[in-house]
This record gives structure tokens, sequence and C-alpha cells, in this order.
């Protein structure tokens, strides 16, 4: 007699803005950092999603790695404009007329 039981369940389909913003969030990382708030900006909305979905969606774990890139890379964002603008603050302090 064959083995019976339950067929094995399948996991929800990830949402696909849940990988996007893991990958912005990498790309953001590593390349371009104006990627960081986009990253943050999409895995929020893609974590919210998810939650309201009542379990249809996966990929949380996705939305919230790419939150976190997002706002790591946006904390580098905002620290390098602040240089910049400090940079360019003292150059133009140090011109002599």
């Amino acid at each position: 007699m064959p083995g019976g039981g339950y067929a094995p369940a399948l996991a929800p389909p990830n949402d696909s803005q849940a990988t996007l913003a893991l990958v912005l969030g990498i790309i953001g990382f590593f390349c371009c950092q104006i990627l960081g708030p986009v990253a943050l900006f999409i895995g929020n909305s893609s974590r919210q999603r998810i939650q309201a979905s009542g379990g249809t969606l996966g990929g949380a774990g996705l939305a919230t790695a790419g939150m976190i890139l997002g706002i790591i890379t946006t904390v580098f964002l905002v620290i390098g404009v602040i240089g910049i603008a400090i940079a360019v603050a003292n150059g133009i302090a140090n011109t002599t007329p």
C-alpha cells in the first residue's frame, strides 16, 4: 500500500517589491547611495502590503533587509552631503578676494 498523508504545504509567493527593495538596498550600499531612500520606501510599503495580505504573500525578511540596507545607505548619504556642504563652505570661506 503506497504511503499516504498530506501534500507538502507550499510557501506563499514573495512580494516582488520585497525583492526589489533588497536589490536596490544592495546596489545602493555598494554603488549608488541615492538608491538608499528608494529602497527604504519600497521596503516599507512592501512590508505593509505583506502584513495586510493575511499570509497570502511572503518575503517579509527580504523587505526588512532592504529597509535596513536603505536606512544604512541613507545615513551614509546624509553624512556625505553634510561633508560636501562643509567642504564647499570651507572653500568659500578660505578664498581670498
